[in-house]
């Protein structure tokens, strides 16, 4: 009599397919962004406001980091790296009005005692999202995970 079960043949298969199916499968549920590349995202523009308060703080200067909502990028003074943001990616800037430079365009100050004109800087990817705020009294920044209320049921 034959036995029952499963080839090694066929098992390689489906482990295979599982294997495709959990590399897409993301993609799809955020909009061709992974919440892993989400969250790198989030943590970059986190590290770019951080980077900014610990420059004023030992420049004993004003430091800046400037969000270009339109082509996802943000720059920091001083630093003449550009640091650009997933293309996909929906990012909002809510900062003081003098801090605007254009609609699209505008930044976060960060004075030498280490508070900041505060502000929030939000990127999100399909029901996924995550704020960046920074505290305008200490300049300290905290990311936090955002859900959409409509995803929520």
């Amino acid at each position: 009599m034959r036995q029952r079960g499963f080839s090694l043949l066929e098992l390689i298969v489906v482990i295979t397919i599982i294997g495709l199916a959990y590399t897409l499968v993301p993609k799809m549920v955020f909009g061709g962004v992974s919440g892993a590349e989400l969250r790198s995202n989030v943590r970059a523009v986190a590290a770019g406001l951080r980077l900014a308060r610990e420059a004023a703080i030992s420049t004993k200067r004003e430091a800046v980091l400037t969000l270009d909502l339109d082509n996802r990028t943000f720059t920091v003074q001083n630093d003449s790296r550009v640091h650009k943001l997933n293309e996909t990616l929906e990012v909002k800037l809510y900062t003081s009005q003098a801090d605007l430079v254009t609609e699209k365009i505008g930044a976060i100050r960060f004075y030498p005692d280490g508070s900041s004109n505060g502000g929030r800087v939000t990127v999100a990817a399909g029901d996924r999202s995550f704020e960046v705020d920074v505290d305008w009294l200490t300049g300290h920044v905290t990311i936090n995970d955002k859900i959409s209320t409509d995803s929520r049921g």
